[in-house]
């Protein structure tokens, strides 16, 4: 019994100081990171990937759309297709409707 209370006696104050430290540098870490951040080469940088961001974004997006008028392009000839399909799988379902009732009666 007196081995179990000194495991959770070294166990609560490892925990404590294990804490206390674990705060510390993480404390440390976020004073770093903040630093490097609102270092002035780094928002220079961050400066110029948002101008870079702001002239390619009419690019992308026309690429973009042209992009989904192609694949409408393609759906819209694949749709005769596609819309004979549907009612051949609406033609079976009912089929298959029609099929389960004489099961279930003979049941």
């Amino acid at each position: 019994m007196k081995g179990k209370l000194l495991f959770i006696a070294g166990l609560g104050i490892g925990y404590v100081l294990g804490t206390r430290a674990g705060r510390e540098k993480y404390e440390k870490l976020k004073t770093q990171a903040a630093r490097l951040w609102n270092d002035p080469r780094v928002q220079k940088q961050v400066d110029a990937v948002e101008d870079y961001v702001k002239d390619k974004a009419p690019d992308v997006a026309e690429f973009v759309a042209d992009g989904a008028k192609k694949v409408v392009r393609q759906v819209s000839n694949r749709k005769p297709a596609a819309s004979s399909t549907r009612t051949r799988s609406s033609s079976s379902g009912t089929s298959r409707s029609t099929a389960s009732k004489p099961r279930s009666s003979d049941s």
